[in-house]
């Protein structure tokens, strides 16, 4: 169904607000994937924090033009559809995982801020924790000192009550 004005103005402005307000955009192709396919894939990177669309390539030129998209533009030929979220990695890691699973599925590359990717930093990406992993992690090592500490100074009690008990032993015998 053709798209009047009003609508290509939308979907531009839309287009630009995603690169603008999102750390990472991902680029791909997704023909043979059926409507099912296309839908779970979007299930998926929605429960995971992101977004995908298909756009228009014209239109999304039209978005990025003059900003750091730009650098992407020549991605923007054949079934494109953009992928897209807040955390560099959750992106990165959606797309690739359902490539995996679906060869109708070709990432082209994407943007990170303002660094342009291609295929291999994509999936750089994805092979890095996300950030909820990583602080995670960084809560278990602030609390491991913590809990080292709470045994180092409970130790000498025990050991004292050990060696009181020892002694304890030895005058009844």
């Amino acid at each position: 169904m053709p798209m009047d004005r009003s609508q290509k103005s939308e979907m531009v402005d839309w287009i630009g607000n995603v690169f603008d307000s999102n750390e990472v955009v991902l680029v791909f192709h997704n023909t043979g994937l059926s409507v099912s396919q296309v839908a779970e894939l979007r299930t998926q990177m929605r429960e995971a924090g992101g977004g995908v669309k298909v756009v228009k390539n014209r239109l999304a030129k039209i978005a990025v033009s003059g900003k750091s998209g730009e650098k992407i533009s020549d991605l923007f030929k054949g079934p494109t559809v953009l992928a897209y979220s807040e955390d560099p990695v959750t992106a990165p890691k959606v797309l690739t995982k359902y490539a995996k699973g679906n060869d109708k599925v070709v990432i082209l590359g994407g943007i990170m801020g303002e660094t342009p990717l291609d295929e291999s930093g994509v999936q750089a990406l994805a092979n890095m924790p996300s950030r909820e992993e990583i602080l995670s992690s960084i809560a278990g090592m602030l609390g491991a000192p913590a809990s080292n500490l709470a045994g180092a100074i409970g130790a000498p009690a025990s050991n004292i009550a050990s060696i009181l008990k020892t002694l304890e032993e030895r005058e009844a015998a």
